[in-house]
C-alpha cells in the first residue's frame, strides 16, 4: 500500500505544475510584446497604404505619413498637357536641384503617369500649401495654370509640385518614396525595398 503523504505530494506537485504551465503564456507575453516596435515608432516610419481608385480626376486627397501631410493628386489629361506651358515660369522644372527618386520617369514626378505623390509641406518654412487646380486668374497670378499656393509667404508650385521662380520657397515639393500595386498606393516604401 502506498504512503498517503506520497500520494498527496504527487497530486500537489501535479496541480502546481499544471497551474504553472497555464500561467507561463501570461508571464511571457509582456516580454515578447516588448520586442515589437511601439506605436510611436511605427507611426514615425511605417508605410501607409491608400486605395486611389475612388479619387476623381482633378481631385487631391491628403494622407499622413511620418506625421506629415502627403498630397495624392489624380491629374486630368488636360492638366498633364498644360504642364509644359508653365515651364518657363519654374525655377527647377526638371528637379535637378534636389534629390528626387523618380526624376524623369513621368511628368507627374511619380511612378504613375496619372497620379502625383507629394510631401504637403512648403520647402520655405514648412507651411502646408493649398491646392488650386483651376486654370484661371488668381490674386497671386493672373495667368494661373493650376497648382499649389502657400498662403504663409506666397510660394507657388505647379500641379506636380515644381516651384515657381522668384518665390520664397527654394526648391520643388519633395516626393516621398512610393509605389503602386494596382489601385493600392504605398507611401514610405519603394517597390525594391518592399
Amino acid at each position: 500500500m502506498s504512503d498517503p503523504n506520497t500520494t498527496r505530494r504527487k497530486v500537489l506537485i501535479g496541480m502546481t505544475a499544471a497551474v504553472g504551465a497555464a500561467g507561463v503564456p501570461f508571464a511571457v507575453t509582456p516580454f515578447i510584446s516588448a520586442w515589437n516596435p511601439s506605436a510611436k515608432a511605427k507611426a514615425l516610419g511605417a508605410a501607409v497604404k491608400v486605395d486611389v481608385s475612388k479619387i476623381q480626376p482633378g481631385q487631391k486627397i491628403q494622407v499622413s505619413w511620418r506625421k506629415q501631410p502627403v498630397f495624392v493628386i489624380r491629374h486630368t489629361s488636360q492638366a498633364l498637357e498644360s504642364l509644359a506651358n508653365v515651364e518657363s515660369k519654374l525655377d527647377d522644372p526638371s528637379s535637378l536641384n534636389i534629390e528626387e527618386p523618380y526624376r524623369g520617369l513621368n511628368s507627374t514626378r511619380s511612378k504613375s503617369q496619372e497620379y502625383s505623390v507629394l510631401a504637403g509641406v512648403c520647402t520655405h518654412l514648412g507651411c502646408s500649401p493649398k491646392y488650386y487646380p483651376e486654370m484661371e486668374s488668381k490674386p497671386w497670378d493672373s495667368s494661373w495654370s493650376g497648382g499649389f499656393f502657400c498662403p504663409c509667404h506666397g510660394s507657388m508650385f505647379d500641379l506636380v509640385g515644381r516651384v515657381y521662380k522668384g518665390v520664397p520657397a527654394p526648391t520643388n515639393l519633395k516626393v516621398p518614396p512610393h509605389f503602386f500595386n494596382g489601385t493600392i498606393l504605398t507611401i514610405g516604401e519603394d517597390e525594391i525595398t518592399a
